[in-house]
């Protein structure tokens, strides 16, 4: 009979090791990126960084592991951590007007993932056109307003005109200049790993 010792025992390898600890730090870096959140006058959703959060996960980590830093993300907040936009947390969060958007996230973040690096691979992104990066990030964009603007229209009982203006419409320059800063952080951290 052959004996094993605990050293010779791999539970996890170590890529997949090194995929969970940088899907915690994605999660850990969006609920930074919900702290910088301030009332928008034009809409009852805040304006925060966590959309960006969104990008870089998918660009980073690419489909699989981008959309599951999302999931620890929303876990995290559904169990109590203050995570969600001015430290909110909880179901009701969730399930609130504002929602959809945190729900959507993790689906934007494996769409991104998934068109930038053509497929469930991730490869090198200094080798990817920044043409291809702004339709994966124009593509989570549309999840993220596919499933966050029903959820504000069915909560806050609006019109669908008056929720898609307030609630996608209005947040359309911020989303240009967050994709403009992921194409930023990326190409420096190419130039940096050369």
């Amino acid at each position: 009979m052959n004996s094993s010792t605990a050293a010779d025992v791999e539970l996890v390898g170590d890529e997949t090791a090194g995929n969970i600890a940088r899907a915690a730090l994605f999660a850990a870096l969006m609920g930074a990126f919900s702290y910088v959140s301030f009332p928008y006058p034009l809409s009852p959703a805040p304006v925060t960084l966590q959309v960006l959060g969104v990008f870089l996960a998918g660009l980073f980590l690419g489909p699989l592991w981008g959309g599951a830093s999302m999931v620890l993300y929303l876990l995290a907040g559904a169990v109590g951590a203050p995570v969600f936009a001015g430290g909110g947390a909880g179901i009701g969060v969730l399930l609130g007007p504002t929602g959809g958007y945190l729900l959507s996230y993790a689906v934007a973040a494996a769409v991104v993932g998934a068109i930038a690096h053509g497929g469930l691979r991730v490869g090198s992104l200094a080798e990817t056109p920044v043409v291809r990066m702004l339709a994966a990030m124009v593509a989570a964009t549309v999840v993220i307003y596919g499933i966050g603007v029903p959820f504000l229209w069915w909560n806050l009982d609006m019109t669908l005109r008056t929720a898609v203006i307030t609630g996608a419409a209005v947040f359309l320059p911020a989303e240009a200049a967050k994709m403009a800063a992921a194409i930023g952080i990326l190409r420096s951290d190419a130039m940096g790993a050369a």
